[in-house]
């Protein structure tokens, strides 16, 4: 049964279609350029967690002119030190569902990627930037500090020294600059993202669902691991991949000349 949020209400920030093996989320909140409060975070991890099992890849977006422009900061101004530890601790917990949940996340992204947008945008798997994408960490001259997982995901993606640039003096990656930076790995013209997500989001669909989620589960892990303990966890998940009956069909169907072979881009 597919997963379905009803968009027409006032409290409805997310727009869920998961009826097809490619899934279909969208941050509905474009008069606020779908900044993130946490009636929104939290039906983001609702619809992560609650993902049907037919549905494969899925492809994140945000209504409007903008992807994400970040934590609501309205929301903010009461918060004690403790309620910020909690508030973090949940927008952790979101992100963690869509990096090691149960299909890979494809993000659009366009205009405003900034601040817990951009921490959105770093906990999915594949990013497709159009040119109107720009990118921003404003926490520190707001007198802040990421609590996204920002200083885990982004300072992976392009490296402490680059973030530490980002937050120190406001400064702004356009679409290309962000591309050469690691925080997206495709980039398109204005209003070709969805179609680039959905040519991508297929082709991860038709994979073998085991090797999908070894990728996701197996690969960041493997890289927070010394060489010798990535090594031996590597042959661990290499064994049971290819134990699998999908990936045996599969290879079959390779050396039987049926499968289409690696070839030039």
């Amino acid at each position: 049964m597919a997963l379905a949020v009803d968009t027409s209400g006032e409290d409805s920030l997310l727009s869920v279609d998961t009826s097809g093996p490619i899934g279909r989320i969208a941050l509905a909140r474009p008069g606020k350029r779908n900044a993130l409060n946490d009636d929104l975070i939290a039906q983001l991890h609702i619809a992560f967690i609650n993902m049907p099992e037919h549905v494969r890849a899925v492809i994140l977006t945000g209504e409007g002119e903008h992807f994400c422009s970040g934590l609501d900061l309205s929301e903010l101004r009461q918060r004690s030190v403790a309620d910020g530890i909690v508030h973090s601790r949940g927008w952790h917990a979101a992100f963690e569902q869509i990096q090691f949940g149960k299909v890979p996340v494809v993000a659009v992204l366009h205009g405003a990627v900034v601040g817990g947008g951009l921490e959105l945008a770093s906990a999915c798997h594949i990013r497709i930037a159009e040119h109107t994408a720009f990118y921003g960490l404003p926490e520190g001259q707001r007198g802040l500090f990421v609590g996204g997982g920002g200083s885990v995901r982004i300072s992976r993606l392009i490296g402490v020294a680059r973030m530490s640039d980002m937050m120190l003096t406001g400064r702004v990656y356009d679409a290309h600059e962000g591309l050469a930076a690691g925080l997206s790995q495709y980039l398109v013209p204005e209003g070709a993202g969805l179609a680039k997500a959905e040519e991508l989001a297929a082709r991860i669909a038709a994979n073998a669902p085991l090797s999908n989620y070894a990728v996701l589960q197996a690969l960041p892990r493997i890289a927070d691991q010394s060489q010798s303990e990535g090594l031996f966890t590597e042959s661990l998940m290499a064994a049971i991949a290819q134990g699998d009956i999908d990936a045996k069909a599969r290879l079959e169907a390779f050396l039987q000349g049926r499968a289409a072979k690696v070839g030039k881009p």
